[in-house]
């Protein structure tokens, strides 16, 4: 490369006597943006010429390899020369190359580190193929040079899950050939020198696998990715490597990349991807030091406290779990062994890091034990009268400078601050069930919270590895007040005709893994009822309002939990049956109504129900419950299950044809009647379009 190409170019080769070092330097995670390729192809050309280099190493400046595609390209056309052209030129090179991989290779970076003869990486590293969580398949040999190492089960697994693979597990699948312990350009540089100038890769051959493994692999991928468009090409590519001459494959591969990047499935997906980068971002806490957090309390031992608690021991924080009393502790810690022992027998942690975690956390009846506390959760009863005694005792313990949070699902935050003589270090941290599972984390911001516990708010949620959404004081926050009108909905539809099986199926062939009735047995109908309960006196009553779900729970019927609710429970079932007695109580509490039953299709409840999301979701918009319209899309994917495919209510509204929308709103009125609120929605939805 010439002086000046060295210069401007964010590749360099570096010389190590007759090996040629080159050197990817493009902070932050060296992604494959076109000035890299260019720099990588001018590289790989200079090498080539250069008769004394009888090796070459990649390797990358900063903190990682190359982790990925660069996202500023991404729903653009791809300029030349793009990466299948940099991988044919390594693959084409008279000279084997060797990739030293550091922090993580990933997709595309991947893809470079699989084209290499050879790959010796840190200890610490990651390698994967995480193109099928963006709705596309890799496009540079990925799907072909991988089944050549690992054969054709474990490339599709590793294809379709998208997952990172650690070296341990790589060196044992000779995805790497060596883990560096002290210098890893050093002992790059000596393995591409000990090739002694022969090419590895290049003939390659698939090994042979069994065919029964072949297929369960690929079953178990369409399983777990739902037989989404891209597993389903994922496999099938990887499937060709061992079937169809190699050129052939390869470009088979890009042709099913081309498609699918510019399907609306990849746009769905490239949406919520940057939707979490926004979500990030808050102006006006921007530079503020979040507060040092190691201590944390769970105030509740009950399923969520339980849950919270497991989520920050797994991350490296100490707590303390308490409730009223010791059997009440003893109960929570049970709740906790019984999580970790089941995550031992699932194989995602080993006995030593279950006890390791476990260890983190300790347990007691007595609130003051929190005074020495960084971060205080509250996670006791849904009741306003028991959370601001909480509070107004944690006020008094509680060391200066430490956050306290609620873990409310509904009731007003600034409220419970009100009940404290700190309101600037009080806030919400709304966790979903199961806590140390589900990735959402609503972080409420009352009227008073400070900009530092905000920022500490939503640092300590990324540590633990949750993705935090920022919502405003509102009765249900984001999603909750959004799923309170879905299920209103669902319940005004049966009240008029349909059964809670209908409209479930109807919702489960949208994409959601499970209808609004199944929801409600999951979590428990009291819970939903008790809300009510405590809103009635704030109802009007010209309010259409249906008393079906509350005459099952004055039966008891509170779900699965006591093995009845929408639906009747078998033991040892997931799924519930359709129960004649609630089809029986539906028809007579529809008959003392006065209304007529009728017929609903699967389109009619689905139009319904998203309609209703897609409008309450624009109203809190315009109250300032939400930030921007990518954050609804998040809530309501990561927490309520909508369809990741379709990228939230809002995204998935905003490609629907023209007029339809609106044709579904006035629907939506005139069945509501009374109280029924149109928000503006079109403004926000031409907001999504312009993301």
């Amino acid at each position: 490369m010439s002086e000046l190409a060295a210069a401007t170019s964010p590749v360099r080769i570096e010389r190590e006597g007759d090996v040629a070092v080159v050197v990817i330097d493009h902070p932050p995670v060296n992604a494959t943006s076109l000035a890299v390729r260019k720099g990588l192809l001018q590289a790989m050309h200079a090498a080539e010429a250069d008769a004394s280099f009888a090796a070459a190493v990649i390797a990358c400046a900063g903190n990682t390899f190359v982790a990925g595609a660069d996202i500023r390209e991404f729903g653009r056309p791809i300029e030349e020369p793009s990466l299948p052209a940099i991988v044919a030129a390594i693959l084409a090179s008279s000279r084997p190359f060797v990739a030293a991989i550091h922090g993580a290779a990933l997709g595309g970076g991947f893809e470079l580190a699989l084209a290499c003869d050879a790959r010796i990486a840190t200890r610490d590293a990651a390698v994967g193929l995480p193109e099928v969580t963006l709705g596309i398949i890799p496009g540079a040999g990925g799907t072909q040079h991988l089944p050549r190492i690992v054969g054709i089960p474990a490339a599709i697994e590793i294809a379709c899950s998208g997952r990172r693979v650690r070296m341990e597990e790589a060196l044992g699948l000779e995805l790497v050939d060596r883990i560096a312990e002290r210098d890893l350009r050093a002992e790059a540089v000596a393995f591409a020198r000990s090739l002694g100038g022969k090419r590895r890769v290049c003939d390659l051959a698939v090994p042979p696998s069994d065919p029964e493994r072949i297929e369960e692999a690929a079953t178990a991928a369409l399983k777990a990715g739902r037989k989404r468009p891209q597993v389903v090409a994922a496999i099938e590519s990887v499937r060709r490597a061992a079937t169809t001459p190699y050129a052939e494959a390869l470009q088979a591969e890009r042709a099913a990349f081309t498609r699918l990047r510019e399907g609306p499935e990849a746009a769905a997906l490239r949406y919520l991807f940057f939707a979490e980068r926004e979500a990030a971002k808050v102006p006006d806490i921007q530079g503020v030091a979040p507060r040092a957090v190691t201590r944390v309390a769970v105030i509740g031992a009950g399923t969520m406290g339980a849950g919270i608690a497991i989520a920050f021991a797994d991350n490296g924080f100490e707590v303390l779990l308490v409730d009223r009393d010791e059997a009440s502790v003893e109960k929570g810690m049970e709740r906790v062994r019984k999580a970790y022992d089941a995550s031992v027998s699932s194989g995602r942690v080993d006995a030593a890091q279950s006890a390791t975690r476990l260890a983190r956390i300790r347990a007691g009846a007595e609130l003051a034990a929190a005074a020495d506390a960084d971060l205080v959760i509250e996670a006791v009863f849904e009741d306003m009268g028991i959370k601001k005694d909480v509070f107004r005792q944690l006020d008094a313990i509680a060391r200066p400078g430490a956050i306290l949070a609620t873990n409310t699902s509904y009731l007003d935050v600034d409220e419970i601050a009100a009940a404290t003589g700190r309101p600037a270090d009080v806030l919400g941290m709304h966790f979903f069930s199961p806590a140390n599972v589900m990735r959402l984390l609503e972080v409420v911001r009352a009227g008073r919270t400070g900009r530092e516990a905000l920022a500490t708010a939503l640092e300590v949620g990324r540590r633990i590895r949750k993705l935090p959404v920022i919502a405003r004081v509102g009765d249900g926050f984001i999603g909750n007040r959004i799923w309170a009108q879905y299920r209103r909905q669902a319940e005004l539809v049966v009240e008029e005709g349909a059964l809670p099986e209908e409209v479930d199926a109807a919702i489960e062939g949208f994409g959601f893994a499970m209808g609004p009735f199944a929801v409600s047995d999951l979590a428990g109908l009291d819970i939903a009822w008790r809300n009510r309960q405590r809103l009635a006196k704030t109802r009007d009553p010209r309010e259409r309002y249906v008393e079906i779900a509350d005459r099952l729970c004055e039966q008891g019927r509170f779900g699965q939990k006591t093995g009845a609710g929408w639906y009747r429970y078998v033991p040892g079932a997931r799924r519930g049956q359709p129960d004649p007695e609630v089809h029986a109580l539906i028809e007579a509490h529809s008959r003392g109504k006065g209304i007529a039953r009728r017929a609903f299709t699967a389109e009619d409840i689905r139009a319904r129900l998203l309609a209703a999301m897609v409008n309450e979701a624009s109203l809190l918009l315009e109250e300032g419950i939400a930030e921007r319209p990518s954050d609804v899309d998040l809530v309501l994917v990561n927490g309520y299950g909508f369809p990741k495919h379709e990228g939230g209510p809002l995204f998935w509204a905003s490609r629907q044809p023209a007029g339809w929308l609106e044709a579904e709103l006035d629907k939506l009125a005139a069945a509501t009647g009374f109280g029924f609120r149109r928000g503006p929605v079109e403004r926000f939805l031409a907001a999504v379009r312009q993301s």
